[in-house]
């Protein structure tokens, strides 16, 4: 390899001979390698004239800009933050598509809240719970002696609420209606394939067992005997501590409440039969249509059963579906109620027309 005095004395005898061109002298051994797509080094800049040379910046005159900005939002994760499960624990998954019906709201959906008692035995070995329920509910918990809790973690799509666990037991709820980190899912046979992707997601494993509760009632884990003592906190509420602040009662409870205050009256045959001479006083003849063998079908009478004529301004109860539907008139006169009519039917005297499952049906 050339030396650098030996590059140096080419360079010499080069200078004394036409049309030699010395090679550089090599790059110290040291130096890294450099890649084929790196840049050449830069020629050095000619001195620029005076002319040539850029004017100092000139400081723009500012003010101060009014602009709020919000906070972020601190990110929610789906995860019991320090739980630590001993190999034993059960996942025991809980839970119905509602409970039992109670005369009370807890939210503002329009549905009445149910009530689910949940009785936890399993002595052996630690617990966690998955409770879900679609409709509104409060989740009343108690437990054999021996028994272990070490987390809940309560869903539906409507607003939940659960009483009766100590303190120390962490509980994490996430519905649908409060976007929850964890989604929402309620424990139904029918939604078994929900379970177990979150169950792997917040505690690391499958459920062990899937319990289906029947007319707002549960037992978790092994069977109770006869008998069986159970214990709860001793700052369990009851259910109805969780009504809605100044909401109505609901459902039937609530229509009753409306009759004492004034509010609707019972409604009789009467009623419905004004219903239907209203009606045919409003027909009118019809316009080149073949006469029907028979005449046309009279109005049918509406259903009275849990019927209701309005008095006066007024809001329907929420939890009027199924079972707890109702018929309301309205009277000429009298403004239409506000309120979910759910799975009930409401006749207008006012505008003639009808609103609800029944309609089209007389």
């Amino acid at each position: 390899m050339m030396t650098r005095m030996s590059a140096r004395l080419l360079a010499l005898a080069c200078l004394a001979m036409t049309g030699c061109n010395p090679a550089p002298p090599p790059a110290a051994e040291t130096e890294a390698p450099i890649a084929a797509a790196s840049v050449a080094a830069p020629a050095p800049p000619a001195a620029a004239s005076p002319a040539s040379s850029p004017a100092a910046a000139v400081a723009t005159p500012t003010k101060p800009f009014a602009f709020a900005a919000e906070a972020m939002p601190a990110t929610s994760t789906c995860e019991f933050s320090g739980l630590q499960l001993p190999p034993s624990t059960r996942v025991y998954a809980a839970g119905a598509y509602a409970g039992s019906r109670q005369d009370f709201q807890i939210d503002q959906s329009g549905h009445e809240a149910t009530r689910m008692d949940v009785a936890v035995n399993q002595p052996d070995a630690p617990v966690v719970l998955m409770l879900g329920s679609y409709e509104p509910t409060v989740w009343s918990i108690g437990w054999t002696s021996g028994t272990r809790i070490l987390a809940v973690l309560v869903s539906g799509y409507h607003r939940q609420q659960i009483t009766g666990l100590p303190a120390s037991v962490p509980v994490r709820v996430s519905t649908y209606e409060d976007k929850g980190a964890c989604g929402y899912f309620y424990v139904t046979p029918e939604k078994a394939g929900k379970l177990n992707p979150i169950a792997r997601r917040v505690f690391g494993r499958p459920v062990d067992m899937l319990y289906p509760a029947r007319d707002g009632k549960v037992v978790v884990g092994m069977p109770l005997a006869a008998g069986a003592a159970l214990v709860t906190d001793s700052s369990a509420k009851t259910a109805s501590a969780f009504r809605l602040p100044n909401s109505q009662l609901a459902g039937p409870a609530g229509l009753e409440q409306a009759v004492r205050d004034g509010f609707l009256r019972e409604a009789d045959a009467s009623d419905g039969a004004a219903w239907i001479a209203a009606r045919r006083a409003r027909r009118r003849a019809p316009e080149d249509v073949p006469p029907i063998a028979g005449g046309t079908a009279a109005p049918r009478m509406p259903s009275m059963f849990r019927a209701y004529v309005v008095l006066k301004a007024y809001t329907l109860p929420a939890g009027l579906y199924g079972a707890n539907s109702a018929t309301f008139f309205v009277p000429k006169g009298v403004p239409r109620p506000t309120g979910k009519l759910g799975h009930s039917t409401l006749y207008d005297f006012n505008t003639m027309s009808c609103a609800g499952v029944r309609c089209g049906r007389e």
